[in-house]
Formats: C-alpha cells, structure tokens, sequence
C-alpha cells in the first residue's frame, strides 16, 4: 500500500510506501489489501482477505505491524 500526496485534486508527490509484505520471494501472496479505514484515533485500518485479519498500522518500528 502506498501514499500519494494530492494538491489542488492532482498528485504533488512521489509515492510513498505505507505497508508492504504481502508477496513472498517467490511472487506468492501472504495477503490481499481488500479495504482501507481509519480508526477514531487516526490509525490506519486495512482488511487482508488472504490472511483474513485486519491490520492496525501506527507509526514508529517500520518492521511490525499489529494484527487485529
């Protein structure tokens, strides 16, 4: 999943990544990023149909993610 900064309606920045890791090496997936929500506290929401979880992103360690 990636961020693209909008201006005006248009993009005005280069992409940024927000979460990865749902191919493995060999191209198969471990998850399906099918929906995103933000929770009251301002925290990313996605749904995996793969993993059949939901995922909680927060800031801070860029190498963990929380599942719900």
């Amino acid at each position: 999943m990636i961020f693209v900064r909008f201006d005006g309606g248009k993009p005005s920045g280069a992409p940024v990544d927000v979460l990865t890791g749902f191919v493995d090496d060999q191209g198969k997936a471990l998850g399906r990023p099918v929906g995103v929500a933000i929770d009251k506290e301002g925290r990313l929401l996605v749904a995996d149909d793969v993993g059949n979880v939901i995922w909680r992103v927060t800031g801070g360690d860029t190498r963990q993610a929380t599942r719900q």
